[in-house]
Order: C-alpha cells, then structure tokens, then sequence
C-alpha cells in the first residue's frame, strides 16, 4: 500500500489506551509505535516477550532482555481523558474547522 492509501486508524502514537481483550486485558499503557500496514501497536509495557541478543556494542554483555511486541489495534481502545475508561474515537470539525478526534462516551476533544 502506498502512504496515501493506507488506512486511518483510531489510534496515534502517543496516545492512552486501554487493552480490551487478550492476556494483557485491563492493563493500560502509552502507544509507542504504530505499524499501519499490519494494523498492529507497540504498548509500553503490554505484550513483553524475551528476545536472546547477541554481544554487540551497546550490549556487550549479551544474554536476554525483555521487550514490546505488537499488539492488534482491534483489541485496543482509547483512554477517555475525563473518566479513564475505554472509549471509542469519533472525529468531527471544530470551532477552527479543524478536524479533531474525541471520545464518544464524553464527547471532550483528545489530544
């Protein structure tokens, strides 16, 4: 898919959200990376995997670390900035004609 042709999705990185379904489900966290083409989320601290490295230069020591892996974006939901609950995104013109994206549930603009 080319960039202009690539879908629009709910989430940003960046933003707050909720997991709503899986092992990692209640647990909230910071979007840190978003893969549009695979329609998949790194969430800071939800989904940690060991992956084994090899000694390099920032690592000398080698051995295993614990890291992020994508998270679907279908079993995510944004953080509703006045309540803290899961919500769904809408998006809709402001008094600026801009478009902007806010939460269903409470209707206040995210940032």
């Amino acid at each position: 898919m080319t960039n202009s042709m690539q879908k629009k999705l709910h989430i940003k990185k960046g933003d707050q959200v909720i997991v709503n379904a899986g092992e990692y489900k209640g647990q909230k966290g910071r979007v840190l990376d978003v893969n549009r083409e695979k329609s998949r989320a790194i969430v800071e601290g939800v989904n940690m995997v060991s992956k084994h490295t090899k000694p390099n230069a920032k690592n000398p020591q080698g051995g295993i670390t614990k890291q992020e892996a994508p998270v679907h974006i279908s079993n995510l939901n944004l953080v509703d900035p006045s309540t803290g609950e899961a919500t769904r995104a809408g998006r809709k013109l402001n008094d600026k004609n801009k478009l902007v994206r806010y939460a269903k549930k409470s209707g206040e603009e995210i940032k």
